[in-house]
């Protein structure tokens, strides 16, 4: 019962007492709120501050406020840096932060870094992210750097299966190569891509070939095509070393020699003939030509011999031909086409008799 009535009193003291003193109060308050966040904030990041700290990454509760403060995926950061620093590599938190903010893969920059320390090869963070940061893949570039790649030549999914090309003898040769490459860190941004080095050994390939006096030497001995491909630095420019070029097959295409001279003899042939057309045209129109004016002579006389019964009708009128005169032509002309009847009817007869 007394301490019941000892609880009463202490609570409408402390009730009168914080009605004297309402600032109190609210610093009481702001205090315990401090304290929540303080918690919160230590039991968000200790977690990391503990294994940054423990692993020597070096990065502090503060900065890792900041990173959330500035949106950056904290927790990643933190764990690259560690995977760095135990890497044995030097990177500080502001450029992959720098890195993070510039929409960049922090990931795949921390593991190339890496994988090329381990490897033995130069590659700052610096370089590393500037090559991400153009669009390249840093860590796929140093996989093949470590790793070279095979390449096709041609590349199957560009349509041409086979690069061909025509020895000094006119036999056509198809060739399928395979190119090893390996990515040039240095020559990364800026160098040509696998395309150029595809175009450019299909070309050299191509004009091997061709030098070829006879195709039974390419076909004896391969490696003389990819020898004098890899002579002429087809690697210059790009973001690759070619480490080695294997033709991997050569088959025999057509004679391509013999189908030219048979094309160009085709096209002799079609040249002579439309020429004897051309002459023969001309012959026709030309005996055309002489029927038309064999013609046009006979007219000629037809118009000559009917101008005779006007003349001889105008000697009459003119007095310089009597009518004895007229019948002595007359008679002449009956004589004339009767020897003329007579020849062609002994003409007939030896005609008939040679042909019996």
């Amino acid at each position: 019962m007394n301490a019941l009535l000892s609880a009463q009193i202490l609570a409408q003291q402390n009730q009168g007492f914080v009605a004297e003193h309402p600032f109190l109060l609210v610093v009481l308050l702001a205090l315990l709120l401090g304290c929540l966040v303080v918690l919160f904030v230590f039991f968000s990041f200790v977690q990391l501050w503990i294994q940054s700290f423990l692993t020597g990454a070096k990065v502090g509760i503060m900065d890792m406020v900041r990173m959330k403060l500035c949106k950056v995926d904290y927790a990643m950061i933190v764990r690259q840096k560690i995977a760095l620093v135990q890497a044995g590599v030097k990177v500080s938190t502001q450029e992959m932060e720098a890195h993070y903010l510039s929409r960049g893969n922090v990931q795949r920059v921390a593991g190339a870094v890496i994988a090329a320390h381990k490897a033995g090869m130069d590659l700052p963070w610096r370089v590393a992210a500037a090559i991400d940061l153009a669009g390249r893949d840093i860590y796929e570039a140093v996989k093949r750097s470590v790793d070279p790649k095979v390449i096709d030549c041609p590349d199957p999914s560009k349509g041409r299966a086979t690069l061909d090309g025509v020895c000094k003898n006119g036999i056509q040769l198809k060739a399928r190569a395979r190119v090893t490459v390996r990515t040039k860190l240095d020559r990364l941004v800026g160098g040509a891509t696998e395309e150029t080095i595809i175009a450019r050994v299909g070309e050299g390939i191509v004009k091997a070939i061709g030098s070829a006096e006879h195709h039974t030497d390419v076909l004896a001995n391969p490696n003389l095509i990819s020898q004098a491909v890899l002579r002429n630095s087809l690697d210059s420019q790009t973001a690759f070393e070619i480490v080695s070029i294997d033709v991997a097959e050569i088959d025999v295409g057509q004679n391509i020699g013999a189908n030219l001279q048979a094309d160009q003899a085709a096209a002799d042939l079609r040249v002579a003939q439309a020429n004897a057309e051309k002459r023969r045209a001309l012959a026709v129109a030309l005996e055309q030509e002489m029927r038309a004016k064999v013609e046009e002579n006979r007219a000629q006389v037809v118009l000559a011999e009917a101008e005779v019964p006007r003349a001889i009708a105008q000697a009459f009128r003119d007095g310089h031909l009597g009518v004895m005169d007229y019948y002595n032509l007359k008679n002449l002309q009956a004589d004339t086409q009767m020897r003329s009847a007579i020849s062609n009817v002994g003409n007939n007869d030896r005609g008939d008799r040679n042909l019996t």
